[in-house]
């Protein structure tokens, strides 16, 4: 079983580098957990290099902008790497026509790629940020029309592998649950975000510049989603600490308490082996 702990500080001597998951871990989509920006302040003040890695569709200064009006505090990290960020090296990889779903705030994860927005009878190839509107649509909405595009093979490039994010006390669909529909009709996903490689390296890259040389034993990720955050950063080899408040809880929380048995039954039936956990990071 994971190790309680009861304040971030409590483990930091054993790291030099906290990779740390934004959404859920930071905020919750409407605020931010001041606690959480708290604790990863005073992880810098001790030393450690902070490197914020989101499924973000949406490149790192957009990111920016976001949380610090949710009111992530600027002293709580020292570079983000979005999935937006490695995705469009796929994007600039793949075929010029591009059928783009999600909302229009994320349209900049095309500038600049060179790549023509097209319609779906013209496209090559799809790239999808999210749902357009994840407010008033769900997931099923997409079946008849990705049907027709999976019908043509056409790579579907996923710039946020998420399945589901907290906003407020509700949970919301995101593009990683679009790329899990589409391939049920026999269609192929690219994905570099989380849980995949692209994410890690660009990550354990920028934590480099800031800090220098380190060992992999010595870097910490902080995460809340199973199948992105401690997924991926085990399957990297690193040490993971669990936030069980994020998306999860539902498994293992009642009346506002963490039945810690019910706990080790999800982790152990994920296949998830994190080495500490908590339910806010603080």
């Amino acid at each position: 079983m994971a190790h309680r702990i009861q304040s971030f500080r409590d483990i930091t001597q054993h790291y030099d580098v906290v990779l740390c998951d934004v959404w859920g871990v930071l905020h919750n989509g409407v605020e931010a957990f001041a606690d959480a920006s708290a604790a990863l302040a005073a992880a810098r003040a001790a030393g450690l290099a902070v490197v914020l890695i989101t499924n973000s569709p949406r490149p790192y200064p957009g990111v920016r902008v976001q949380i610090r009006g949710l009111g992530v505090t600027d002293d709580a990290y020292d570079r983000i790497v979005t999935s937006g960020d490695v995705t469009r090296a796929l994007i600039a990889e793949g075929p010029k026509k591009v059928y783009f779903i999600g909302a229009q705030k994320d349209l900049p994860l095309l500038d600049g790629l060179g790549v023509e927005p097209v319609g779906l009878d013209d496209a090559e190839s799809i790239v999808c940020a999210g749902l357009r509107s994840d407010e008033t649509e769900t997931v099923g909405d997409y079946r008849e029309e990705f049907s027709r595009l999976a019908a043509r093979k056409l790579p579907f490039i996923c710039a946020n592998p998420d399945l589901v994010v907290e906003r407020g006390h509700k949970l919301i669909p995101c593009a990683g649950a679009l790329a899990a529909l589409y391939e049920e009709f026999g269609g192929t996903s690219r994905i570099a975000g989380k849980p995949h490689r692209p994410i890690y390296e660009k990550s354990i890259a920028e934590a480099r510049i800031v800090h220098g040389d380190f060992d992999l034993s010595r870097v910490i990720a902080i995460g809340d989603g199973m199948p992105t955050d401690v997924r991926g950063a085990e399957a990297f080899g690193l040490d993971v600490l669990y936030i069980s408040g994020g998306i999860h809880a539902q498994h293992y929380v009642e009346a506002g308490r963490t039945d810690e048995a019910r706990l080790e039954a999800f982790l152990d039936g994920e296949g998830a082996h994190p080495k500490w956990w908590m339910p806010r990071l603080q």
